[in-house]
């Protein structure tokens, strides 16, 4: 059955099943490509995922028309929100025409994506044109040396920084700029970074490194708590906390007194929001995952390509939710995990 004819199926929007702990699903974070232009030591380490790693084949990833299949029926269930990731989406082909079927779904009144920024000055403006609401660029530093560490030895700081400006050209806003901070090796280049954007209408927020997937090596003592973070900026420019943007949002969000914009800190580490978490993430490869730190996921595109129909779909989706009672960062110091993590790029973050 074509996208067009499963459209014409009309859903009745609901509010959608609540998990275990009363948690509405509001958010589907789509992950289109399992590949990456870059090695992040702590998303995909070189030392792994070399030349020889075996990636999706394009068949086994899901299609643009399984893709919004699925987005229209998560719709009907209550998500409002999502947001395409990777690996880097912007490898994706044609990426723009799935922006531009999702952007037609009814009830989805928020299409973000989430990208390393080096090929965005190329696609933005199409993006925006599809239907794109917003962008993030992941960005954790200005200095050369150390974007290259962290960045798995590759360069691109010019073509990151134009990828943004080629956004806001473009009309795509707000503008997010995220910063993973680990201690001691990119935590000395905060303020130059928030220097760089203060005043551009670009908020950058600062994550807490995580411990995602299996292969990032972390460790507790690289963490720079948001607290310790946020009062060294404090000290350089002074800042007020604000509210949160709705229930759900995971950024604590900060102005700068002078007026000069906003930054915004994600904890979970020391401060997890798991409460509140309204998160589904479907992988490239159609496995439908309810935490960013799930070990097992549920297969969709088994059912998909059987001739599942829209209502076993919706069925499926609803009882995934209803069984859901994920809280990993909560109890990360009581839970030794019975198995392997799944990777963040599979995912997206």
């Amino acid at each position: 059955m074509s996208v067009t004819e499963h459209k014409l199926i009309p859903l009745r929007r609901t509010d959608g099943p609540s998990d275990t702990l009363g948690r509405p699903m509001r958010d589907l974070r789509i992950s289109v490509m399992d590949r990456c232009n870059f090695r992040c030591p702590y998303c995909m380490p070189q030392q792994t995922f070399q030349d020889g790693y075996r990636f999706l084949k394009s068949t086994e990833r899901l299609a643009f028309d399984e893709i919004v299949r699925l987005a229209r029926l998560s719709a009907s269930l209550g998500v409002r929100k999502l947001r395409i990731t990777g690996g880097e989406p912007l490898l994706r082909p044609n990426l723009s025409d799935l922006i531009g079927d999702l952007s037609t779904l009814p009830g989805i009144n928020d299409i973000a994506l989430t990208t390393n920024g080096v090929l965005l000055a190329k696609y933005a403006t199409e993006l925006k044109a599809a239907g794109l609401s917003r962008i993030t660029v992941s960005l954790d530093s200005l200095d050369p040396k150390v974007f290259a560490k962290m960045s798995g030895g590759f360069s691109g700081v010019v073509e990151v920084l134009g990828g943004i400006e080629a956004a806001q050209r473009a009309g795509l806003s707000p503008i997010k700029v995220n910063v993973v901070v680990q201690r001691g090796v990119n935590d000395h280049t905060v303020l130059p970074l928030i220097a760089h954007f203060r005043g551009t209408g670009v908020i950058v927020r600062f994550i807490e490194y995580m411990d995602v997937g299996n292969r990032n090596e972390w460790r507790a003592d690289l963490v720079v708590p948001s607290r310790d973070l946020a009062a060294t900026i404090h000290q350089r420019w002074p800042i007020v906390p604000r509210e949160r943007g709705y229930r759900g949002a995971v950024a604590e969000r900060y102005v700068f007194n002078d007026g000069q914009g906003e930054i915004g800190f994600i904890s979970s580490v020391t401060q997890p929001f798991c409460q509140d978490c309204s998160r589904a993430r479907l992988s490239s490869d159609g496995n439908l995952y309810t935490c960013l730190f799930a070990t097992v996921g549920t297969d969709l595109r088994g059912p998909l390509r059987t001739g599942a129909s829209d209502a076993e779909l919706l069925e499926l989706l609803g009882g995934i939710w209803r069984r859901r009672s994920d809280r990993y960062s909560e109890v990360r110091e009581q839970t030794i995990c019975a198995g392997r993590k799944v990777e963040m790029f599979h995912i997206g973050g």
